[in-house]
């Protein structure tokens, strides 16, 4: 009986496939000048996504996501985010992690989905989750700077409560789950600590700053000097964090000095020779990864060490593998609806424009759902918004698109639903979109 279901999903599948295919209007989509432009935009944001965001957004955070599941005690992560931790500093952490990492939607993932597999309670990792791209210290200024101080403050406080009120939520409503994880957590053995907390919170802040300094966006000529010098050393300084980086594998994760020093003498000739800091940063990955997997840990005869760097490698990988395809997917399904930032897509752009318009409930809900589903890079909200803003965009329904856009995304919530199942990413999305919604009226109808 099984079998005979099995067969009626599979035949209803292929017959709706040869009917598509039976009926698909090559001619009408190929005269179409909008859905041929919106394919266009589709392979344009695809191809800028992987210049700008997989090499050096995505690969740190794979790797950091990895030293994450490895070399961070899980004893640690549920002491201090686990279902049963103290609920003030779980929340407090989570909640302001975003003014460190200055990632989008999609870069915070890695990092989210190792705290949680860690043992990392659904209410703290949710705020994780949302407060990673959402409280952005340099887009909070430059919101204020661009669209006005009022939309900088409500996006700065709106952001720390919603992630702190949707981890609660989240929290709340998948409450049976948590406590049976709690139970599980609490009757687990304590884990041997195989380092001092200092060596691998300096192993991992070096691991940040590489990803913080290689993003570090461009500043406008508005911006303070001091902007404009750390974008002029952001190099040098990433450089000095990878120096580190390689200094501390040879102190204290058993790699050979010869390895960290050659490879810094490489990375350093690739950047000299090649004058682009992509390639040597690309180089750097590369010999990270070598390095990891061909140094395995010295033993004495019949004596098992358990390779903590092979382990490392294969965290990160496995990551990569599971996030990176969905959101490559996505990116092109977003870019095919609403077009690259200042471009086309198959959904005009004016519909968007004119349903963003005054403060009614309408207004404000379509501003959460479309920020919810486009796709934002770090910092890139606040010129699309200045642009809709300008065409006759209300202030509260722009907070709204604040609150909701950079913290969602559709490829982000393909990957969220891998690691969290549908139920629970349905609801962190509604939560979003709602609270998202009725901060926007509420802001509109005081400016």
């Amino acid at each position: 009986m099984n079998i005979l279901k099995k067969d009626w999903k599979i035949f209803l599948l292929l017959l709706a496939g040869f009917l598509a295919c039976y009926y698909l209007p090559v001619e009408w989509l190929k005269n179409n000048e909008r859905f041929t432009n919106a394919l266009w935009e589709s392979l344009a944001l695809v191809k800028w996504y992987a210049r700008e965001h997989v090499l050096l957004c995505l690969v740190p955070a794979f790797f950091i996501a990895g030293g994450i599941s490895v070399f961070i005690s899980q004893a640690s992560v549920m002491k201090y985010l686990g279902a049963g931790a103290n609920k003030v500093l779980a929340y407090g952490v989570a909640s302001v992690s975003g003014t460190i990492l200055a990632v989008c939607s999609c870069t915070v993932l890695p990092l989210f989905a190792g705290i949680y597999r860690m043992g990392a309670g659904l209410g703290p990792a949710c705020s994780f989750l949302y407060s990673g791209p959402a409280i952005n210290v340099l887009a909070i200024v430059l919101t204020a700077r661009i669209l006005g101080i009022e939309l900088g403050i409500a996006r700065a406080v709106g952001a720390i409560l919603f992630s702190v009120i949707i981890g609660i939520l989240m929290h709340l409503i998948f409450r049976k789950g948590e406590l049976e994880k709690s139970q599980a957590q609490a009757a687990m053995p304590q884990e041997e600590v195989k380092r001092p907390l200092w060596q691998n919170a300096l192993y991992f802040a070096a691991m940040v700053g590489i990803l913080v300094f290689t993003n570090w966006g461009k500043p406008s000529e508005g911006d303070t000097g001091i902007w404009h010098t750390i974008y002029s050393i952001k190099w040098f300084v990433s450089a000095g964090f990878g120096i580190m980086l390689a200094v501390f594998l040879s102190m204290w994760f058993s790699v050979p000095w010869f390895k960290s020093i050659g490879s810094i003498i490489i990375v350093a000739l690739a950047a000299i020779l090649t004058g682009s800091p992509v390639i040597a940063f690309v180089c750097g990955a590369v010999l990270l990864s070598i390095i990891i997997t061909t140094s395995p840990p010295k033993a004495k005869e019949d004596e098992y060490v358990e390779d903590e760097l092979g382990d490392w490698f294969s965290a990160s990988w496995g990551f990569a593998k599971q996030i990176l395809p969905l959101l490559l997917g996505g990116v092109v399904v977003a870019g095919f609806l609403l077009g690259q930032p200042g471009g086309e897509g198959v959904i005009p752009s004016e519909w968007v424009a004119k349903m963003v318009g005054g403060n009614s409930f309408g207004a404000n809900l379509f501003a959460s759902v479309a920020g919810a589903f486009m796709y934002f890079a770090t910092l890139t909200e606040v010129p699309i918004l200045q642009g809709l803003i300008e065409n006759g965009m209300g202030h509260g329904p722009a907070l709204a698109l604040l609150l909701a856009g950079p913290a969602l995304s559709l490829p982000n919530m393909l990957v969220i639903r891998s690691v969290l199942g549908t139920a629970k990413t349905v609801v962190f999305v509604m939560l979003v979109i709602v609270m998202a919604t009725i901060s926007g009226l509420a802001f509109g109808s005081l400016y």
